[in-house]
């Protein structure tokens, strides 16, 4: 049997104590041990994208995080995004848009232009699209989450018209 250590973090907010194994990951702490599902499990080699949450602010791939390096940092996963029953205006440009299809992306693009907002309030078509390029989508073609994220930063409802497809 693995020996376990403690990890203290703040997750969505909340403080939280846990006893984890060295070897495991952020990814399957979230999802196994405390049941945040919102945070998907996708390739597991740090290529989809799909597991970004945020540490300290910053996207992070969490099947390549082993859990005890989270010790004392601050997560966000896509469970703390809205307030209660208030979506963030990114999950609301995200409805409105149509960049949800299959749903299993969303989670970490929205977590990712999170970011990117928080760090850059008028970032440009082309930096949206840079930024989200590590989380792959298979369904909606970018351009609707693209158009999502720009109208939140005031670039109008069809900022992608003039980027090079």
């Amino acid at each position: 049997m693995s020996k376990k250590y403690p990890l203290t973090m703040t997750v969505n907010d909340e403080s939280v104590e846990l006893s984890v194994t060295t070897h495991k990951t952020l990814l399957e702490v979230l999802r196994e041990d405390m049941n945040l599902t919102g945070t998907k499990h996708g390739c597991e080699l740090g290529e989809c994208g799909v597991c970004t949450v945020l540490v300290n602010g910053k996207p992070v791939l969490s099947c390549l995080m082993l859990a005890p390096r989270a010790h004392n940092a601050e997560i966000k996963t896509i469970e703390g995004l809205a307030e209660g029953p208030i979506l963030d205006q990114l999950q609301s440009a995200f409805c409105k848009y149509g960049a949800a299809q299959c749903g299993y992306c969303t989670p970490a693009m929205l977590l990712t232009a999170k970011a990117l907002i928080e760090r850059d309030t008028t970032p440009t078509v082309q930096h949206i699209q840079k930024e989200l390029s590590g989380v792959l989508c298979r369904c909606t073609g970018y351009l609707s989450i693209i158009n999502a994220v720009g109208s939140v930063c005031g670039l109008g409802d069809n900022c992608t018209d003039n980027l090079n497809a």
